[in-house]
């Protein structure tokens, strides 16, 4: 396996090494870095689709993408653990910092960990209810773990873009 669980670990200050297939939560915490990324990514890419068919097969991996995600910050987060919360955040924090789109939510940024003002967080969105939208170039900087890269963090040789 690639290091690029390590780097994420390292970078978000969680740990200098993470296994997501060590046990039950580091797999939890693993799905947790991507399947929010997924929502977002799904929700920014929705306004480019014009095909209605190829738009109402994304709208339904976007549903199935959050249900995911839900499901996975519902199990975190009753797990009652002060360092799952705490990491969730740091990873939270992670990419946001990563996304590099001038923060543009209610609490200053765009992308929530599974406690947010004390509260549960299940289903982050912005004050309208909505789920946050990430362009391409953002999902790329969270994947890349580097604004503007063109490859590096879980996709060392890049992806077959042009974003």
């Amino acid at each position: 396996m690639n290091n690029s669980w390590d780097a994420l670990a390292q970078a978000a200050g969680i740990a200098p090494t993470f296994d997501p297939f060590a046990n039950d939560v580091n797999f939890l915490l693993g799905a947790f870095v991507f399947e929010d990324v997924g929502v977002t990514a799904y929700r920014g890419a929705a306004p480019l689709l014009t095909n209605k068919q190829v738009l109402s097969g994304a709208a339904g991996l976007l549903g199935t993408e959050a249900y995911h995600a839900s499901n996975i910050r519902t199990v975190l987060y009753l797990q009652h653990s002060q360092q799952i919360i705490e990491d969730t955040r740091k990873i939270s924090n992670l990419r946001d910092a990563l996304d590099n789109d001038g923060d543009n939510d209610q609490n200053g940024d765009d992308d929530q960990p599974i406690v947010l003002n004390g509260r549960a967080n299940i289903v982050p969105t912005d004050k309208n209810g909505l789920v946050f939208a990430r362009t391409m170039r953002q999902v790329l900087n969270i994947v890349y773990f580097a604004p503007g890269a063109q490859r590096g963090g879980f996709f060392p040789q890049g992806i077959n873009t042009d974003a």
